[in-house]
């Protein structure tokens, strides 16, 4: 009878030693397609939940997910402003006479509103340098030009030369200067997780020109449409200061030459403002 006791206490003890020995710590892992490690369970897409209980780092996978491009482009901005000049000429002097004989200021004064301003860029690109906040943004497109004068001005070939006409009273008298540009900007936009349509910011740096056409058409009873094209005066090339400020839908441009628009004669800084159409 004793020996039955003692053989049974020590087979007690036994299985008690083995559960002791068990390790709590390791837990099936849960249902579906999870990962535990520890206290932190990883589920992917379509895992199990987590109970109340566990205490877990959840790390959601999705191969799907789109990162934001590095280069975006746009095609085909159109913008719609005005254009005018600063006139730091010193009629006085004789290069500006010759240029202009018996010339003043009062020469090319513009027709308030008349002088327009079109430019269509054919592309812009942006590309990221900075989480997506400073950003390079550059392009290529044309600028029309259109100086509308209210007095009776002509410009003249061979040597090229503007002269007061006192036998013809013009009903129209434009200017217009056509540039091939490139502009290169510094894009800085403040809220780069919100919609480029909703977010701010600006943009600012220099573009270089090309004049590829010139001309001026003028209208009067006498002579009816007319057009001189051709060398009248106007400085081939132009680098301008440009910047585009973006208010949510609204973006607005401007730029300012760094030099007269025209080869000599006269100091006439010509610079241009508006409203722009992109869609960024």
């Amino acid at each position: 009878m004793l020996k039955k006791i003692t053989f049974l206490a020590l087979a007690g003890i036994a299985v008690m030693s083995s559960q002791a020995q068990t390790d709590t710590t390791k837990q099936p892992a849960p249902a579906g397609d999870t990962v535990r490690i520890g206290n932190i369970i990883i589920l992917k897409n379509g895992g199990t939940e987590p109970t109340d209980n566990d205490r877990n780092v959840t790390i959601n996978i999705n191969p799907n997910r789109k990162k934001s491009s590095s280069k975006v482009t746009n095609w085909g901005i159109v913008d719609i402003g005005f254009n005018n000049f600063i006139d730091n000429t010193n009629y006085a002097s004789a290069e500006a006479q010759e240029f202009a004989p018996r010339s003043s200021e009062d020469w090319f004064n513009l027709r308030n509103g008349k002088s327009v301003n079109v430019n269509i860029w054919i592309f812009t690109q942006r590309h990221n340098l900075i989480q997506h906040v400073v950003n390079l943004k550059y392009g290529v497109g044309i600028e029309l030009y259109n100086f509308r004068f209210e007095e009776d001005i002509r410009f003249r070939k061979g040597p090229a030369r503007i002269e007061l006409d006192n036998e013809i009273n013009y009903s129209k008298n434009k200017l217009a200067a056509d540039y091939l540009t490139v502009p290169v900007m510094l894009d800085f936009n403040f809220t780069p997780n919100k919609e480029y349509n909703k977010s701010f910011g600006i943009s600012a740096g220099v573009s270089g020109s090309y004049l590829y056409a010139s001309r001026q058409k003028y209208k009067s009873g006498e002579t009816g449409k007319e057009k001189t094209k051709g060398n009248i005066g106007l400085r081939d090339f132009k680098l301008a200061y440009v910047a585009e400020v973006q208010l949510g839908p609204v973006k607005l441009y401007g730029s300012y030459a760094t030099e007269s628009i025209y080869k000599k004669g006269l100091d006439h800084i010509p610079y241009s403002v508006g409203l722009r159409l992109s869609n960024w």
